[in-house]
């Protein structure tokens, strides 16, 4: 009996100190999550409709400066890892889109004043396609790309 009572005030005092910071406006990851979200972009069912969406502009200059690291074939078009690397500075932003697939933004990181232009994800690819890399640099927008062959058992066919 004694260790219900436990479990049971534990918990209520985890509710109460989640409902304190609730109420005071300290835990709102909503309003946080929202103010970066674009519904539109991630939406859109071409690349140049979603790149409008989140930056206000599609022309892209391709640049050396951008490293895209993804296998040339995909195994498991379900688990597709992806590494972006850029040497831009002022980077503000990287997006990654995949063309191919029915909505073609997959992703879009914010970056700091300070960050490194470096990220890693997974996506999932519906079929074989480039993965493209935009970064917002000084208010232009950079791109790379690297084809992407995704195969039903990595045969290459």
């Amino acid at each position: 009996m004694n260790q219900s009572r436990r479990t049971f005030l534990k918990a209520s005092l985890a509710v109460g100190t989640v409902a304190i910071a609730v109420g005071g406006g300290l835990l709102a990851p909503s309003r946080v999550m929202a103010a970066q979200w674009s519904s539109a972009a991630f939406a859109a069912t071409s690349m140049e409709a979603a790149l409008t969406s989140l930056e206000g502009i599609s022309k892209t200059e391709a640049s050396a400066a951008i490293k895209v690291d993804a296998p040339d074939i995909a195994e498991n078009g379900a688990v597709v890892s992806i590494g972006i690397e850029t040497s831009l500075s002022g980077a503000e932003s990287i997006s990654v889109l995949i063309p191919n697939n029915a909505s073609p933004l997959a992703a879009k990181y914010v970056l700091g004043k300070d960050t490194d232009g470096f990220i890693n994800l997974r996506v999932k690819m519906r079929k074989t396609s480039d993965v493209v890399a935009v970064v917002k640099s000084n208010g232009k927008l950079f791109s790379a790309k690297k084809a992407v062959k995704v195969t039903l058992g990595g045969c290459g066919g």
